[in-house]
Formats: structure tokens, C-alpha cells, sequence
């Protein structure tokens, strides 16, 4: 538990002086807490940490909804995997904010399950490096892309959030999404991983998704 608490405290006051040099708000702290096991997650909690990622529904629905269940009204839930459309409505009554909208297929699966009850929040999920294995709408693509969110559905959405390809550097990738947040009115931008959240959050990332840096290494087996 201290060990958690520790590194929380230590990426919490990374995330503030990078804030901090770059002149701008400290951008909220997501913990990514897919794969962890539940005495981590525990531990997380006890420092007060309230923003959760999860990278699949079906995980997130035991964690959230089974074995911290008591904890879901006190904490913020976002998706941050790949969503697919037949498990729109399941998404749609667990997660507070979806980042990972990346077709119109899945806009219309959303908007049907979530009927006349509310819609999370959106962020649109940017293929930045144009890497064809990855989700994400294409950058030259994107301005269509939120004009049918916006005038076929209704929906504006939050934000913006990408991964930059593994091997490059990042900050081209979070400098692309600024500006292409900046050109087509989006507010926020989720971008900045464990090994990068300070570049992120100097470069304008209202939120950071950040694993490994807060629970330790995952254990994949």
C-alpha cells in the first residue's frame, strides 16, 4: 500500500510542475487499472484517487460493478479501449466518459442505446500516426467526422485523445492533436502515457492515462 501511495504522490507532483512550466492547469490523473490485481486497486483508492481507466467492458463490469461496487458512485469511469457496437448499451450504463469513439458506426450504436437517458462524455480518438492496426479516425478525416457528430446526432464532443505510434517520439503526435483540437473547436485533449505524461501535460493534455507509473508493472498472465 505505501508503495502505491508513493508513486501516486510522485506522478501527482510530476503532473503539477509539468503543468506548472508549461503555465497551464494541472491536467486530471487517470489511472489505468486494467489487468490490476484488486489489492492495487484497493491501495489506489486509499490515496483518494477518483478518475479510473479500463480498457475493456466486460473487465470493467466485474471490477466496478462486482468487487468494487460499493466505490462506483464515489469515482469517475472512462473507457480508453477499442469499443465495439454490440457492447454500446453496456458501456453506455457503466462509463462516465467514452475516449475511444472512432467511426460513425459506433456514434449511432451509442445514440440508440443510450435512448432518451444520458450520454457519457465523448472524446473522439485520433489516428495520429496513421498506423493502419490502430483505432482512430484519421487527422485529414476528422473535420468531417465531428460535423456528423455534430449535425446528424447532436453529439459535440469533450475532447480528442490519441496514442502516438510505439518508437516514436511523442510530443509530434500531442503537438498535432493540440493544434487539430485548437482548428476544430474541442476542448480537451486526453494524450500522455507513463512514459510521457509530463511531455503531455506541458504540451496542453487536460488528462493523462497513466498505468504502470502509478500500480507497478501489469502481470499479463
Amino acid at each position: 500500500m505505501s508503495e502505491i501511495s508513493n508513486q501516486h504522490k510522485t506522478v501527482l507532483a510530476n503532473l503539477a510542475a509539468a503543468s506548472k512550466r508549461a503555465g497551464r492547469a494541472p491536467a486530471d490523473l487517470v489511472a489505468v487499472s486494467k489487468v490490476q490485481p484488486d489489492g492495487r486497486i484497493a491501495a489506489m483508492l486509499k490515496t483518494g484517487q477518483r478518475i479510473f481507466g479500463e480498457n475493456r467492458v466486460q473487465e470493467a463490469q466485474t471490477r466496478w460493478g462486482e468487487t468494487f461496487a460499493d466505490h462506483r458512485g464515489e469515482i469517475e469511469l472512462r473507457l480508453i479501449g477499442p469499443l465495439q457496437t454490440n457492447k454500446a448499451a453496456d458501456a453506455v450504463a457503466l462509463f462516465d466518459v467514452i475516449e475511444t469513439v472512432d467511426r460513425e458506426k459506433l456514434v449511432k450504436a451509442l445514440v440508440k442505446a443510450v435512448g432518451e437517458g444520458e450520454m457519457p462524455r465523448l472524446y473522439v480518438q485520433v489516428n495520429t500516426g496513421e498506423e493502419p492496426q490502430k483505432s482512430g479516425i484519421l487527422p485529414a478525416e476528422l473535420p468531417a467526422f465531428l460535423k456528423t457528430m455534430r449535425e446528424t446526432y447532436a453529439l459535440e464532443p469533450e475532447g480528442l485523445m490519441c496514442i502516438p505510434p510505439a518508437g516514436e517520439a511523442a510530443s509530434p503526435h500531442f503537438w498535432m492533436l493540440s493544434n487539430l483540437a485548437k482548428d476544430n473547436g474541442v476542448e480537451k485533449l486526453s494524450m500522455g502515457m507513463s512514459e510521457d505524461y509530463e511531455i503531455a501535460a506541458e504540451m496542453g493534455a487536460t488528462s493523462v492515462r497513466v498505468g504502470s507509473a502509478l500500480f507497478g508493472q501489469r502481470n499479463y498472465d
